[in-house]
């Protein structure tokens, strides 16, 4: 989101009145997209010319242009595919060809240019103590690179897996690995129920959660212990996965360097097991 972006350019030179305002705003962004500068200020705890003060720092020119930022993004967000497809440019071939790419490009070096240096070092610190199990909870629309990042991820250490099922199997095995396991939930807008409920299990038996999902207003950010955002623009009606691919690629390369040792026995064993079975041919 537009706001979400000046806020951390803004974040070391907020009052504490205006972080209270931007707190608010990042929990509950419909105060300000449906309601009035006074509902926010109450919300906040703060006074109505405290508002208009904030949205001038981040470079609005008023409580009005915050909010239509707000309900733009909003309603982004909210779009489904079935509305999108219907906005979309009617040309294709080699003009949906320059839109495409630069959609991913700006994909990828969104989301690995938001990337918050300690906190990849506190996710892959998690990921890399092969003590702790690893499991990945996916909506439907990211299950193939969940799945990617778990076959690249057990290839390094034991004990990945992804989590699905029905509700009793995913709330047993988050029950019985509790405090021990790490848990990384992968959505974007438009959030699967199951999935909130899930990782709110995982919470509460004690499990370290990651969240990647497109916007820190999300729910799943919003109850993770750490969190990455990712860019999904898209040329076409459906979210792009590839800034996530691509942050899951820095994690497992970062696992790898801080697992060097280990995942290159787990490697060298797995290369000998291929080559014994004849499973893999480069003719």
């Amino acid at each position: 989101m537009e706001v979400e972006q000046r806020l951390r350019e803004h974040a070391e030179r907020l009052t504490p009145s205006e972080r209270r305002i931007a707190e608010t705003i990042l929990a509950g962004p419909q105060v300000v997209a449906f309601g009035t500068v006074a509902d926010l200020a109450s919300a906040a705890g703060a006074g109505t010319a405290t508002v208009v003060r904030f949205a001038v720092k981040l470079g609005y020119e008023g409580y009005s242009e915050l909010q239509a930022s707000i309900r733009r993004d909003l309603t982004g967000q909210l779009r489904p595919a079935a509305e999108r497809i219907r906005d979309e440019p009617a040309t294709g071939g080699a003009a949906l060809l320059t839109r495409h790419l630069a959609a991913e490009i700006s994909n990828i070096q969104r989301t690995l240019e938001g990337v918050e240096p300690a906190t990849l070092s506190a996710v892959v610190a998690l990921l890399a103590d092969t003590v702790r199990p690893v499991l990945v909870l996916s909506g439907v629309a990211s299950r193939g690179v969940a799945m990617q990042f778990v076959g690249d991820l057990e290839q390094l250490r034991p004990a990945c897996r992804l989590l699905d099922g029905n509700p009793i199997d995913i709330v047993r095995t988050l029950a019985l690995v509790g405090a021990e396991a790490t848990i990384v939930v992968l959505d974007l807008r438009r959030y699967e129920c199951w999935l909130i409920d899930a990782q709110r299990e995982a919470r509460a038996n004690g499990a370290g959660v990651v969240a990647i999902t497109d916007s820190v207003l999300s729910p799943l950010a919003r109850a993770a212990d750490h969190s990455f955002v990712v860019e999904a623009a898209s040329a076409g009606p459906f979210d792009s996965h590839v800034g996530t691919l691509a942050l899951l690629d820095l994690l497992v390369a970062d696992v790898s360097t801080a697992l060097r040792s280990s995942a290159t026995e787990r490697l060298d064993r797995l290369e000998a097991a291929w080559q014994r079975a004849e499973a893999l041919t480069d003719d």
